[in-house]
């Protein structure tokens, strides 16, 4: 059995010229490049059938539409966990902190600046997704 060398990259001189990367996501660009390449490599004596011309159209068509909900449902998402957060403000909240001691304080801040909102309480900085407990403050006059 014979065993054949992985393929490099071509080299000139003292610069190497980078292997091309495969693609990793599947988009409706990369389906319109591989349908028409499919159309004019075709067998004029057996072309493509007609219905798997559509089913591929409307393979495409759907694939937009997912993409296009998944976005809008990511968006939904993040408004409503900044809406959450906003309304944390002002009230008592309870988490866990990473010692797993339990501890309440009055959030007096919240922040957007990462992946998931935050709320400062005192001088602890807790994630929203972490509290585990709010209610309205309680003030005596």
């Amino acid at each position: 059995m014979t065993t054949v060398p992985p393929a490099t990259a071509p080299t000139t001189g003292t610069s190497t010229t980078p292997a091309r990367l495969p693609t990793q996501t599947f988009n409706s660009d990369m389906f319109l490049k591989l349908l028409v390449t499919q159309l004019k490599n075709q067998d004029p004596s057996s072309p493509m059938d007609s219905t798997q011309m559509i089913s591929q159209t409307s393979q495409l068509a759907s694939m937009e539409q997912l993409t296009a909900l998944n976005s809008s449902t990511t968006e939904s998402y993040n408004l409503q966990m900044r809406s959450a957060a906003a309304n944390v403000l002002g009230k008592t909240v309870s988490w866990t902190d990473a010692a797993g001691n339990a501890k309440t304080g009055v959030a007096t801040a919240v922040s957007f600046s990462g992946s998931t909102p935050t709320v400062t309480v005192g001088s602890d900085t807790v994630a929203l997704t972490a509290l585990s407990g709010i209610s309205t403050s309680s003030t005596t006059s």
